[in-house]
């Protein structure tokens, strides 16, 4: 009986150690991310040159370790049938949300962009209900709605408003919504299986091959023009580095817990960075209607996951 209560305690401090490192991987990125891009920080601003690096860092690192010092194992099974129809486009998709997130956060502030996510239920629904995934119904409609209403209610009080900025994070929500749906579609369906690095291994080539096309017509000319950036060769891959680390932990969540929990813990990690963006960035305001918008949000979309799961 000792041992059974020693074995669960052991699992229950464990699970908590996952999801306490994704939480701060997670909004420390973000942070990371926002410092970079910022003209008057490291001042590399080209958010999609920077994602671009992002997965080309972790295609290079996933190759080296399974493939040269074979630390970690790659799962077998991959086809190239399954990887046209199936890895490519959610790499397509995951490129898209890293892209226009990260361009977001050079127009609107880091705690907005966080609000503006809470529309990502909503997203998903309707995305869901176009492929056959999702069910309509009134209480959902609701739901749904109630959601929307928060998010506006938070834009409303948004002291200075990008509509630029707004239309890139929706963009990145959308993709976002897209990358599910596809899993839902692509992967669950045909029953595959993999373990958090052959994810990486298998999606993260594709991301780059889908960022490296439209890189080479939006920033690669800027940044040739341009001499007063910066490329800090540390501060860089150590950014790559916790890019890499967080979407490892993104599935090591997922694959000792539960998609209910890896939610939740988005939701305390969206407050996180909320507060805390408004305490480091001078251009994060909150009002009193931002807090009320994001609160009925951020209340329906607890609601949500309750009656889901």
């Amino acid at each position: 009986m000792a041992d059974r209560a020693r074995l669960f305690c052991k699992d229950e401090v464990l699970t908590y150690s996952y999801l306490l490192l994704y939480i701060a991987l997670s909004s420390g990125q973000i942070f990371f991310n926002k410092w970079v891009l910022s003209s008057k920080e490291i001042n590399f601003p080209y958010p999609l040159g920077l994602t671009l690096l992002h997965m080309i860092f972790s295609s290079v690192l996933c190759f080296l370790l399974t493939k040269v010092f074979k630390i970690l194992k790659v799962e077998e099974g991959m086809t190239t049938e399954i990887y046209v129809t199936s890895v490519m486009p959610i790499g397509a998709m995951f490129a898209m949300t890293l892209w226009l997130g990260n361009t977001a956060y050079m127009y609107i502030s880091v705690a907005f962009a966080q609000m503006l996510k809470a529309i990502m239920p909503v997203a998903v629904f309707v995305l869901g209900v176009a492929a056959g995934l999702e069910v309509m119904s009134c209480r959902m409609l609701l739901i749904m709605s109630v959601i929307s209403f928060g998010v506006l209610v938070a834009s409303y009080g948004e002291l200075n408003i990008s509509w630029i900025g707004v239309v890139y994070q929706m963009g990145g929500v959308v993709g976002e919504a897209l990358r599910l749906i596809f899993m839902e579609i692509f992967v669950k369906r045909k029953g595959l299986k993999l373990n958090p690095i052959s994810v990486m291994f298998y999606v993260s080539p594709c991301s780059a091959l889908c960022l490296f096309i439209p890189w080479i017509f939006l920033e690669k000319t800027k940044m040739e023009a341009d001499a007063s950036w910066n490329f800090p060769i540390v501060v860089l891959t150590l950014n790559s580095l916790c890019t890499f680390a967080l979407n490892l932990s993104v599935f090591l969540v997922i694959t000792h817990t539960s998609a209910l929990t890896i939610r939740v813990a988005g939701v305390v990690k969206d407050w996180v960075v909320v507060l805390i963006s408004a305490l480091l960035f001078a251009d994060t305001k909150l009002t009193l209607i931002n807090l009320v918008g994001y609160a009925i949000g951020f209340l329906d979309n607890k609601k949500h996951y309750v009656q889901l799961f």
